[in-house]
């Protein structure tokens, strides 16, 4: 495991009493924290050219609910060893936006009419592309899913959650819409796509779970994808972010993506590959638009809709 236990056991201590200050949106360069590079980050000086970018998209909590919390020894021990955008931005509200946004770059007002978290059904689908079949191999990992591109909600699995339904352009979805289960097969069989969505259930996504049990699903699950010869080899980086944070003046449609003051608009983000330096912190203003550019900039892709003016978060990470 390569997030080692003594790591995480130092780290405990540290972040029980110990809050990430947040830094206010500046333009200044990454700020790298002494650390050993005993993780999984800091092991190349220079970054690879990548061939597999993987989103892990988590649920509703903000960035001061996440980084320091006694309740996410797992997430905090990661971010120490990697990277941490400190000043990142969710979209808007609710989730459905986000997901939305983050994958197709739309703006606001195409945003709206998924302000209900709505099905996928006619009137509530996106015909705008996504960075779901730019021409690279892709897949959405979905835990809990009961069968592929699954449009209806079921136990643990929600469809808001799971972008490639809603895109009425996209083909493929039956076959690359899968359960969550398919990752380890892929993984094992060193057959994963060059863009992976990954969406835990409910509960370990923390939507109705709690932020322990999203911290033990990705102390669970992570490791498999850090162990995989597709990282180790150096040809993948991985991102975990949230759909959107809560408290603050959270409303339906909020403009989140440039909003510095509003807690609900600010969401952790981590930022983990081998040319990421241990330690790496930046206080940039980033959001979901600049997640969607990074990926598509590392993957060689065009750049979609917002995307294509966001600050991009490669400098900032040495990816």
């Amino acid at each position: 495991m390569r997030i080692r236990l003594a790591a995480l056991m130092a780290a405990v201590p540290l972040l029980l009493g110990t809050a990430v200050a947040v830094t206010a949106a500046t333009d200044s360069a990454a700020v790298v924290s002494p650390a050993a590079a005993s993780g999984p980050c800091g092991t190349l000086t220079t970054a690879p050219t990548y061939s597999h970018v993987i989103v892990i998209m988590m649920e509703n909590h903000s960035y001061n609910t996440i980084i320091g919390s006694s309740q996410a020894p797992y997430i905090n021990s990661v971010a120490t060893e990697c990277g941490l955008a400190t000043n990142y931005h969710n979209i808007s509200h609710p989730s459905l936006p986000n997901y939305m946004a983050a994958t197709s770059g739309v703006g606001y007002t195409a945003l709206k009419k998924f302000d209900s978290d709505c099905n996928p059904v006619p009137g509530c689908v996106n015909k705008a592309p996504g960075i779901f079949g730019q021409g690279e191999t892709w897949r959405a990992y979905e835990e809990s899913m009961p069968s592929n591109c699954d449009k209806s909600n079921s136990g643990e699995y929600a469809v808001r959650h799971d972008p490639p339904p809603y895109y009425t352009t996209l083909s493929g979805c039956a076959t690359n819409d899968v359960p969550f289960t398919q990752l380890a097969t892929d993984l094992s069989a060193g057959t994963l796509p060059v863009f992976s969505f990954i969406t835990p259930n409910l509960i370990d996504d923390m939507h109705d779970g709690t932020i322990a049990d999203g911290d033990t699903w990705l102390s669970e699950n992570l490791p498999t994808i850090l162990d995989s010869s597709e990282y180790t080899h150096g040809s993948t980086v991985v991102f975990i972010t949230w759909d959107e944070g809560e408290g603050g003046s959270y409303t339906s449609g909020e403009q989140c993506a440039t909003n510095a003051t509003d807690v609900s608009c600010h969401v952790a983000t981590l930022v983990i590959s081998p040319s990421t330096k241990a330690g790496t912190k930046s206080a940039k203003l980033f959001n979901h638009y600049s997640l969607l550019g990074t990926a598509e900039q590392l993957l060689g892709l065009p750049k979609l809709g917002k995307a294509a003016t966001a600050k991009t978060m490669t400098a900032a990470f040495n990816l």
